[in-house]
């Protein structure tokens, strides 16, 4: 590796060794919500933090099943993006043009998050995203009052 293969701004954040199941966390719009709900700003951007949003997300606890259904829509977007070796992330994400098949990936993976979260359809959780925040809540205070009780013990 030489220099100008990799360059960094000091606001990169990596996830060594992530797996399939946590990029389709992080790519679904209930992990979206959780960001734009806690997320700290500069100017009008996000600034993502591990301190402030990953490591206070409360992940779900899927099933086996469910699990190898966000890992295998998480696939699906990938599969999608390498079909434009050529577009950039900007290219693929905007919102007029973005592939139709992009699109559908990222669908079914909001639909199978949901799912282990237990959003299921016709939810307020699953229609509204201040109703899916709603319920990261509870479970992020359920994770902090267990984190509590553990320590007093």
């Amino acid at each position: 590796m030489t220099i100008t293969e990799y360059l960094a701004g000091d606001a990169v954040q990596i996830i060594p060794d992530a797996s399939t199941y946590q990029f389709g966390i992080m790519m679904s719009n209930v992990h979206m919500a959780w960001t734009r709900a806690v997320c700290g700003r500069i100017k009008s951007d996000y600034r993502y933090s591990k301190d402030i949003v990953y490591n206070n997300f409360p992940w779900p606890t899927p099933t086996e099943q469910q699990k190898a259904k966000i890992e295998q829509t998480a696939q699906a977007i990938l599969d999608a993006r390498a079909l434009y070796p050529d577009s950039s992330l900007a290219d693929l994400y905007d919102e007029l043009t973005m592939p139709p098949e992009l699109r559908k990936a990222h669908r079914d993976n909001d639909r199978a998050v949901m799912d282990a979260y237990g959003f299921t359809k016709g939810t307020a959780a699953r229609t509204s995203e201040s109703a899916c925040v709603a319920e990261l809540m509870k479970l992020y205070q359920q994770k902090v009052s267990a984190a509590q009780t553990k320590e007093s013990l």
